[in-house]
């Protein structure tokens, strides 16, 4: 079934990914980004808006999709401070997937965290919590809810502490009950977050690191 896709957070390392892979998705018809800068892509069906996201309201006639990823996301050392965070990977998505419940959209995928609770006493797994609990409440048909681990990939900034854990988390978590926190490269996520966009079934669907790339397929990626 053809579907037109919207993409936020289509500049950061899972956005960008999705956006390529959508390129590559037969049943995506059009692809329409919105950010703060356009990519360094260009397709008859790619569509790039530029947008404040502190006025998301004054562009509502560009949410119009059938199905919307939510892959916008920023650290704390980036953006400040915690309620600075707060604005950009709970607020700002939330507004976003509103816009696009109300312009139509019937799936939403959002990449969350691994861990992510409303009650966390950790901020940041509180924060991604509270969105996934937020968007469960705005009722869209099919809600697809990604729990990844630390993210790897090439970014356009350095981030230490996701250096560090690139090196120390694949030998912690080859325990067994651990594996659901291994590094995973955000390529894959995207892939398989493109391939979830194709199920039909209604619903709120939450998939851990170890559910949506089970052992078997491990390798499909590489």
């Amino acid at each position: 079934m053809s579907y037109r896709a919207l993409v936020i957070g289509a500049t950061g390392l899972v956005g960008k990914a999705v956006v390529e892979a959508l390129l590559n998705e037969p049943n995506c018809s059009q692809i329409i980004t919105l950010a703060r800068r356009e990519l360094e892509l260009e397709s008859d069906k790619l569509i790039q808006h530029k947008v404040d996201f502190e006025t998301l309201e004054n562009d509502a006639d560009k949410f119009s999709a059938d199905v919307m990823f939510c892959c916008l996301g920023t650290t704390k050392s980036r953006a400040g401070s915690i309620a600075a965070q707060r604005r950009v990977d709970l607020d700002y998505q939330l507004m976003a997937a509103k816009l696009a419940n109300k312009m139509g959209a019937k799936h939403l995928l959002l990449v969350s965290s691994s861990g992510a609770d409303a009650k966390s006493s950790n901020d940041y797994l509180k924060m991604k919590g509270e969105l996934e609990v937020a968007l469960e409440g705005l009722h869209f048909e099919r809600l697809t809810i990604v729990q990844p681990s630390l993210l790897l990939g090439k970014r356009d900034h350095f981030r230490f502490a996701e250096t560090l854990g690139a090196w120390i988390l694949p030998m912690v978590c080859k325990l067994s009950f651990l594996k659901r926190y291994r590094p995973i490269r955000g390529e894959q996520v995207a892939k398989r977050l493109v391939k979830l966009a194709r199920e039909q079934a209604s619903g709120v669907y939450r998939y851990r690191l170890d559910e949506v790339f089970p052992v078997a397929e491990k390798n499909e990626f590489k």
